[in-house]
């Protein structure tokens, strides 16, 4: 079901955002890094534990890994300058580098759960003879 897969992915997403909110929480204000540069960081230091999190909770994915990892990598490239843009624009505001981080967030995870589920983690669905390996639910999930 459509549900239980999202709320799969907001559990294994609170828990990987808790570790890189900590990493940017750190190099800001523990080691007093540019806010841009502790952002990007944080998100690159993170990236094992979302990666794994999110393959095993948030999607039980039995895709290959190194597909899954190729196409993982690409996205956080991509998320990691957004993220980064993000956080430093907010810090520059009142509102700081943590409603920044909050924000950046929020931005990626709607396109982050529908890029996950039918590119990073989606397996196969063809055999090395081009038959069909699984046939998804009714609901397409």
């Amino acid at each position: 079901m459509m549900t239980v897969s999202i709320a799969r992915y907001l559990v294994a997403g609170g828990l990987a955002f808790a570790v890189d909110f900590g990493f940017l929480a750190l190099l800001r204000e523990g080691l007093g890094w540019p806010t841009g540069v502790a952002a990007a960081v944080a998100f690159l230091l993170s990236f094992a534990f979302t990666y794994s999190v999110q393959r095993r909770i948030g999607f039980a994915s039995r895709a290959p890994h190194g597909r899954a990892l190729v196409r993982y990598t690409i996205l956080v490239a991509v998320n990691t300058v957004v993220t980064a843009a993000v956080v430093a624009l907010i810090d520059q505001t009142s509102a700081g580098w943590g409603i920044g981080k909050v924000v950046a967030t929020m931005v990626t995870t709607v396109s982050n759960f529908f890029a996950y589920r039918w590119w990073v983690f989606a397996a196969d669905a063809h055999g090395a003879d081009g038959t069909r390996l699984r046939q998804r639910g009714s609901d397409g999930f």
